[in-house]
């Protein structure tokens, strides 16, 4: 069930955390990326600023999410479309991007199984693949607080899963892990990796 609330003041509860140390991870974080980049789950476009020499196709579900995106793009400093899509059904030809970017997008994915394997589909040999989560600690407490909270917060923050581990799930599907850097005592992480795994 989609949280209305959530969507509609997104942008004005993340401002806070984005100029604390988001902003910086999500710059650090796109300095990687080249080529031909697609963004999944784009939201609002916060990531749009921080990207240099890209050219991005951006998707994301959510209307309201994507008019918003709609007009940072339009001031970005490299070009991106932003569409109407869905990771877990990509309506691209196999192999056709150089570098996948996701930012605190796999964490509300209903299926990121069919996600990981769509953005495998996509993406070409040896591309790139960066993603900004917060994921499950490897802390067992912390991690049982996750579980715990996850039902209620999936209310409050339209579907938004605190203990997933997306790192976990992306090397099961044959992703090649490159680097794992973790922020905000571990709830966070950035990852750098490859689509080392092609049919």
């Amino acid at each position: 069930m989609t949280n209305k609330w959530f969507i509609n003041n997104y942008d004005r509860m993340m401002e806070p955390v984005e100029k604390k140390s988001f902003g910086k991870i999500r710059a650090e974080l796109l300095k990687m990326a080249h080529g031909n980049v697609l963004e999944v789950g784009c939201g609002t476009g916060l990531n749009f600023k921080y990207y240099e020499d890209v050219t991005v196709t951006a998707i994301e579900p959510k209307e309201s999410f994507r008019k918003t995106a709609a007009e940072r793009a339009s001031h970005a400093n490299v070009p991106i479309v932003v569409y109407e899509g869905n990771a877990e059904k990509l309506d691209f030809p196999d192999h056709s991007f150089d570098t996948i970017v996701g930012t605190l997008v796999f964490c509300s994915i209903a299926d990121p199984i069919k996600a990981i394997r769509e953005i495998i589909r996509v993406c070409k040999p040896n591309g790139k693949v960066l993603l900004f989560e917060h994921v499950r600690h490897d802390n067992k407490m912390i991690a049982t607080l996750q579980g715990i909270a996850t039902p209620l917060w999936k209310r409050m923050c339209d579907g938004c899963h605190l203990n997933r581990d997306t790192a976990q799930l992306l090397q099961q599907e044959g992703i090649e892990i490159i680097q794992i850097k973790p922020h905000r005592s571990k709830i966070m992480i950035t990852i750098e990796a490859r689509n080392s795994f092609v049919k």
